[in-house]
This record gives structure tokens, C-alpha cells and sequence, in this order.
């Protein structure tokens, strides 16, 4: 069965690695395993990873170097502009 390019935009696509397992490869660069308990295992995994542990997507600021603030959705700062009179 032929696959369309606009399908492909919208799902991931199948694919077996050299060494058998089953994945899934998203359009986006992104990929899991197929297999539930593998997929499972690897996203504990990952999580443990410091390249991994990001500000929420939600959050607003920055944190460099341990400096800064990350302001979460219901705080009283969240989304409150900025202090400056002649900005506001």
C-alpha cells in the first residue's frame, strides 16, 4: 500500500533497527520503541539525564548558571509584564 507525504507528516512510521528491535520514527526527528515496556524503560532512563530535566513547557523565565527564576502558571508573577511605568 503506497504511502502519501502528507500521511507522513502526521505519523509516525515503523521501522526495525540493525539489531531487530521495533521503533517508531516521528517526523519530527523524534523516536520511541514500539514495545510498551521498552518505551517505558527508556523514558525512565532518560528522565535521569540533566539535558532532560527542563523548565516546564508552561513556565515562563530563565535559569543560567543556577541565577534567575523559572515562574510557574499560578504564581502571582506568572505572565505579570513588565515593572517599568513607560512599558506598561
Amino acid at each position: 500500500m503506497p504511502v502519501l507525504a502528507a500521511e507522513l507528516d502526521r505519523t509516525p512510521v515503523e521501522a526495525t533497527t540493525v539489531d531487530g528491535q521495533k521503533v517508531r520514527l516521528f517526523p519530527n526527528g523524534r523516536w520511541e520503541f514500539a514495545d510498551a515496556a521498552k518505551a517505558a524503560e527508556a523514558q525512565k532512563l532518560a528522565a535521569e539525564y540533566p539535558e532532560n530535566k527542563t523548565r516546564p513547557v508552561d513556565s515562563q523565565g530563565i535559569q543560567v548558571g543556577g541565577f534567575g527564576r523559572v515562574i510557574m502558571p499560578g504564581d502571582k508573577d506568572y505572565n505579570r509584564g513588565s515593572l517599568n511605568p513607560k512599558l506598561r
